[in-house]
């Protein structure tokens, strides 16, 4: 019998798929090729593939494809022809901040010393932060949201040439759209310039941000595929102590919330992040929510992130042949368990450092069944419920999210997903 890897052996594979140099690019398309059949999402193919199916902007003309090289030519290309359908193919880094620092957007008289000596704990206490400083905040962030921010409509496919196609500190919003395709992109560092400090955000405050490298608020039929997410060039351990907490500027890599729906998630890596992927965002949102967010993540790499991967309310969310692959340091969990989820995890790994038991995978943030079955821990199955309730025995998870997943194409056997996803997830390995 052939002996699973060891949990360095996994750790190795999955940084080999994060190091550029390691990674095969894809050919870069002609400029002006049609779109490929291989950007529409394929029959079965999770979620997004139901009542309809996901086409983006299949059979797009030619006054609507375009090969954008520029934050500002690509915002354009997506306000261009309104619900037409589109195809926007991106060469190169796309700069979000348009080449400006975070300086050339505070207004009002706002600096952060100022801000960091106004709203102190030790003086100013437990009220939210207002007064002269915080106005300057809030219209300092508003100027930065105008500049990074790009909406995209429906009927629209984006797509990443030559493995190198990357956006640079922007955040793309897919609101209120139906029928969008994003591949093989690779985020970068959507970052706040002005975060706000909530005090009352736990035992000792925290720092909140405001921007998401994607968003898909309200919105249908939605094929997510090949892209990467991460911090780079930012990366929060490299952030300084306010107020004795993290100088917070990145919010998630990826959030599902607001009504979205029909929405599949494939082949990504999401790479060294804390709060990563959120599928509903509040408690409250029951009205918008209940009876939506219907999400497939299927063969995602999620490599050293801390937690969300994801954070579910209300959605019923099928995570099966996903890698995970976790830090030795500051680790929380992998799936949270919120109001009214139904979440089915099947048939994932798990390579956790030594120190790190398997009771932390899930968390219960509110009571709700959840089906985790065929999942392996370092190449030996486990049974992720029991192992959560023996870690925590007055706060136990039920079994059974009380439904069946349907919508796969293909479900690959535990002991092949490391290698397998590793290899094959992300922007560069986009065929």
């Amino acid at each position: 019998m052939r002996r699973p890897p060891s949990p360095a052996r996994l750790m190795a594979l999955a940084a080999a798929a994060l190091t550029p140099g390691l990674l095969a690019a894809a050919p870069a398309a002609p400029p002006h090729a049609p779109v490929r059949p291989a950007h529409v999402l394929p029959a079965h193919d999770g979620w997004a593939a139901a009542d309809g199916g996901t086409t983006g902007g299949a059979g797009a003309d030619a006054a609507h494809t375009y090969t954008v090289t520029t934050w500002n030519a690509f915002r354009q290309a997506l306000a261009d022809g309104g619900d037409a359908p589109k195809v926007i193919r991106v060469r190169g880094t796309l700069d979000g901040m348009g080449g400006r620092s975070c300086e050339d957007f505070a207004t009002g008289g706002y600096a952060l010393d100022a801000y960091l000596a106004a709203y102190d704990p030790a003086t100013w206490g437990k009220a939210p932060p207002s007064g002269p400083q915080e106005e300057a905040r809030a219209a300092s962030a508003g100027a930065q949201a105008q500049q990074i921010k790009a909406y995209v409509p429906s009927n629209t496919t984006i797509v990443g040439l030559g493995g190198g196609a990357r956006v640079l500190g922007g955040s793309l919003q897919i609101q209120n759209a139906d029928n969008v395709v994003v591949r093989g992109l690779t985020f970068e560092d959507a970052f706040d310039c002005f975060p706000q400090w909530d005090p009352t955000d736990g035992e000792g405050g925290a720092w909140n941000s405001a921007y998401d490298n994607l968003v898909v608020h309200g919105s249908t039929h939605v094929w997510i595929d090949h892209n990467t997410f991460t911090d780079g060039r930012r990366p929060d351990s490299e952030q300084p102590l306010y107020y004795g907490r993290l100088y917070q500027q990145h919010d998630g890599e990826l959030d599902i919330v607001r009504g979205a729906d029909l929405v599949t998630v494939s082949w990504n890596v999401f790479a060294d992040h804390d709060k990563t992927l959120m599928i509903g965002n509040s408690d409250g949102a029951g009205a918008t929510d209940r009876g939506r967010l219907r999400v497939t993540l299927h063969h995602n790499l999620f490599h050293h992130v801390v937690e969300r991967a994801p954070r579910v309310r209300f959605g019923r969310v099928d995570a099966y042949n996903n890698h995970f692959v976790v830090a030795a340091r500051g680790y929380g969990y992998t799936f949270g368990i919120g109001l009214e989820s139904r979440l089915v995890a099947e048939k994932n790994t798990f390579a956790l450092p030594e120190g790190v038991n398997a009771g932390k995978i899930l968390k219960k943030w509110k009571d709700a069944p959840v089906t985790a079955e065929g999942n392996r821990v370092n190449g030996v199955a486990v049974d992720l419920v029991a192992a959560h309730n023996a870690a925590n025995p007055g706060d136990r998870l039920r079994e059974g999210a009380g439904w069946t997943p349907v919508l796969r194409t293909r479900v690959d056997a535990p002991r092949h997903v490391p290698a397998l996803v590793t290899r094959r997830a992300g922007a560069h390995h986009l065929r």
